[in-house]
């Protein structure tokens, strides 16, 4: 178990796999550097959301307590509002968020975990872990498209700390 397994807590570790998404991305910078690109405003707001998409932010708190409100605007024009809500931030190991669309008590929101593991080779292994609340939610997130936009997401923060154009 990784330290940043260890951190999870029970309820993580209890939760039903039907209900879950995981992707994993090994990133060619250490674990620090990747974490900030998470947590620095002007960072994450460069390379976060799925290929052609930018983001429009209207408030960014990042800090356990604090939230991040922002439109998705789709290469076609669609906008999709979102807030994630940061719920522990444990530097540089994790990030626990809820995550959904700029409505109180959305019913679509879900969990999600992203978690830094330091590799010998000085890369890290990322790992973004959703809990959805029901089966069905998670499957029509997947429908959707979450997991093909979630590696493009992923892409995108690999690009950036590499230098790349994103």
């Amino acid at each position: 178990m990784t330290d940043s397994t260890a951190q999870t807590g029970s309820a993580w570790a209890a939760w039903p796999l039907d209900r879950e998404i995981v992707l994993a991305r090994v990133i060619d910078a250490p674990r620090e550097r990747v974490f900030n690109a998470w947590t620095d405003p002007v960072q994450l707001t460069a390379w976060f959301g799925p290929a052609g998409f930018t983001i429009e932010t209207r408030t960014i708190d990042v800090r356990a307590g604090g939230s991040w409100r922002f439109d998705m605007v789709a290469p076609n024009g669609v906008r999709y509002d979102n807030r994630m809500t940061f719920l522990r931030i444990d530097r540089p190991r994790a990030i626990e968020v809820d995550h959904g669309s700029d409505k109180d008590d959305d019913p679509g929101r879900f969990r999600m975990l992203v978690t830094f593991d330091e590799q010998s080779d000085g890369k890290t292994v990322l790992t973004l872990r959703q809990m959805h609340p029901t089966r069905a939610q998670r499957d029509a997130s997947v429908g959707f498209g979450a997991v093909e936009y979630g590696g493009q997401t992923l892409d995108k923060l690999a690009a950036h700390i590499a230098g790349r154009t994103v």
